[in-house]
């Protein structure tokens, strides 16, 4: 859900489907910031004869804006060539893959990795680079992590990349939210129409927990990534706060032949997919923009900003829990703009709302994952990161394990209004909404190092 078939165009093209964007400051390399752009979402594991693999036709792209205006000051690009070995048999591998060298490994991607400014031509930072197999099962993939581990290259200038195959590490009930917000753990406060029988309370279902998804990564130094190489640990200055997001684009014209086996794509690329904060496109934009909302630059977010304003999820709340939110209906009701929420998601926290922390990135609104670099990883993390007083957490960049679901679920039932109007009570379910699901939802554990993500279902040993 954090934007999976978040629009209905994008939902037909799953392999230009930005899914996550993570970014953080690396509790195992502190110097660095970890990026993190998954696509290709809801992936069964047996995906077999033709496995999921990234898109050749498909540019795709991390975006750094580290001088608050919206726009790219700084792109990584990943682009992807698929090799098939022996185009005569209908096999992924013949054989136990072994290595990235495998001879049984029939089909298979590498890519280049480039670096990006405004005015300046394109650096290759790596070419050729192996993407991993999918996790098939224990014959045709017997040691996966020792497989993935080859597939960490070292790039110029500290950095690192990884480009393949992941656990799905968002963890969500899609069945309780999209069934009118019927939110599990709550169900029976839920206003249920007059149907004689609905859901009682129970523990949430992830819907995500043994599916896959395809994961790029790049581990990076924070000096690459803010205005003028800044690095410093003063986290008051603008320029400790960067701003992330990610992109898909395809060409704009395709020509088929005349059996339609083959097409040709051709002219300047053109963007179909983005992503910064969670579940922004997914929950707060109208159904007849989010195809054109994936389409702009944040820069141009303003056009968009009623929606955050005054968020239609905010105002069903009540409606969909009598009597719950009383508080959360009264702000409704007085037309006030959610300034709150304004700050999370459109121009980072100013200095001064949450002691401690700032992650302001100017009057600019655009949607925009923001992150204080100069925040050190938490020793005792949250999963409800700042929320949960964890100011290294969501919405300062986000990690992999941060549960964004009830962050978000909170702010929006008017948890975090407070923060910006000091007459305002939240209700007392404001602080305890959530779809309830912890990282322990998951089956495949998170790692400790680079990638984080955790080593992908395979197709054979996944129920």
């Amino acid at each position: 859900m954090s934007s999976h078939r978040e629009a209905p165009g994008i939902s037909k093209d799953p392999v230009a489907d930005s899914s996550d964007v993570y970014a953080f400051v690396s509790p195992d390399k502190p110097d660095t910031v970890t990026l993190i752009a998954n696509y290709v979402p809801l992936q069964g594991p047996a995906g077999g004869p033709n496995f999921y693999e990234f898109g050749d036709d498909v540019l795709y792209s991390i975006h750094i804006d580290n001088n608050h205006d919206g726009f790219a000051d700084l792109t990584y690009t990943f682009k992807f060539t698929t090799t098939v070995v022996d185009p005569d048999t209908f096999l992924y591998n013949t054989g136990p893959i072994e290595s990235l060298g495998s001879p049984y490994w029939n089909r298979r991607q590498s890519y280049t990795v480039g670096r990006w400014h405004p005015g300046h031509a394109e650096v290759t930072l790596g070419n050729h680079l192996s993407c991993p197999p999918c996790n098939i099962g224990p014959l045709s993939t017997p040691n996966y992590p020792k497989l993935a581990g080859q597939a960490i290259h070292d790039l110029p200038g500290g950095r690192k990349v990884y480009a393949g195959q992941r656990a799905e590490g968002f963890y969500v009930d899609l069945g309780s939210i999209f069934d009118l917000g019927d939110l599990r753990p709550f169900a029976s406060a839920h206003n249920h129409f007059g149907l004689s029988k609905f859901p009682t309370n129970g523990p949430g279902v992830n819907a995500t927990k043994n599916l896959n998804v395809h994961t790029i990564a790049i581990q990076v130094p924070i000096s690459d990534l803010t205005e003028g190489g800044w690095h410093g640990s003063n986290v008051d200055s603008p320029k400790a706060s960067i701003g992330i997001w990610t992109t898909a684009s395809r060409q704009r014209a395709r020509v088929y032949d005349t059996d339609h086996s083959l097409y040709v794509n051709s002219g300047p690329y053109t963007q179909v997919s983005r992503l910064g904060n969670p579940l922004v496109n997914e929950v707060l934009i109208p159904m007849g923009k989010k195809d054109y909302w994936n389409t702009q630059a944040p820069g141009y977010d303003k056009q968009f900003a009623s929606y955050v304003a005054h968020p239609g999820l905010s105002e069903l709340l009540p409606v969909l829990y009598p009597g719950v939110f009383p508080h959360l209906a009264a702000l409704n009701a007085s037309g006030k703009a959610r300034a709150d929420l304004e700050a999370i998601l459109l121009t980072g926290i100013p200095a001064g709302i949450i002691a401690g922390f700032q992650n302001y990135t100017g009057a600019t609104q655009a949607d925009m994952l923001r992150l204080n670099v100069a925040i050190k990883p938490a020793k005792k993390p949250s999963i409800y990161g700042i929320l949960g007083g964890d100011l290294a957490g969501f919405p300062n960049g986000r990690r992999v394990f941060d549960d964004v679901v009830a962050v978000e679920l909170r702010a929006l039932a008017g948890a975090t209004y407070a923060l910006v109007d000091k007459t305002y009570t939240p209700d007392a379910a404001a602080s305890a909404v959530t779809d309830g699901l912890t990282p322990a939802d998951l089956s495949a554990p998170y790692l400790h190092e680079f990638p984080y993500l955790g080593v992908p279902h395979s197709g054979f040993t996944t129920p």
